[in-house]
């Protein structure tokens, strides 16, 4: 799938202007002037620059480039469905991560996307765990971000 620049532009400029919005809310910390929205409000302010030249430079080319080209997976039911398993997978640990916690849905999660994708039953089973096991440690024991436990609660390692 390809977008013209200009509607990529005008998604980048929507998103920095409400990240700009949104740091304005941020409270002051008394005694400095520099208060924690001013880098992410930088960033957002050059996304949003950066989208009005991808936004000019596709309209000029518009000509030559449509708005939208589906690509062509877009044209193949494995292509949809790939597509359509990415977003249920998603709702899926939206839904069900802190009731079930995330050793129990991430696993799970994955070896249906790996099947889905052409993944082996089995390789994709054993992969998902290892790659669960894995990001599990790397964000919640080296990072300290803190995952849903769910069924697991009292028996955190």
């Amino acid at each position: 799938m390809k977008l013209n620049d200009a509607v990529i532009g005008a998604i980048l400029v929507v998103l920095g202007l409400a990240v700009v919005v949104h740091v304005q809310g941020f409270p002051r910390i008394p005694g400095q002037t520099v208060g924690p929205g001013l880098f992410p409000g930088l960033i957002a302010a050059g996304l949003a620059v950066c989208g009005a030249l991808l936004i000019a430079s596709g309209i000029r080319h518009r000509a030559a480039q449509p708005w939208f080209v589906a690509g062509a997976w877009s044209r193949t039911v494995r292509g949809v469905a790939s597509v359509a398993a990415v977003i249920v997978a998603i709702a899926a640990y939206v839904l069900l991560g802190d009731a079930l916690g995330f050793v129990v849905v991430a696993p799970a999660i994955l070896v249906g996307l790996f099947v889905v994708f052409g993944v082996r039953p089995l390789h994709a089973a054993g992969l998902a765990v290892v790659a669960s096991l894995v990001i599990w440690y790397v964000f919640y024991k080296l990072l300290r971000v803190p995952l849903p436990w769910g069924v697991l609660k009292n028996h955190a390692f």
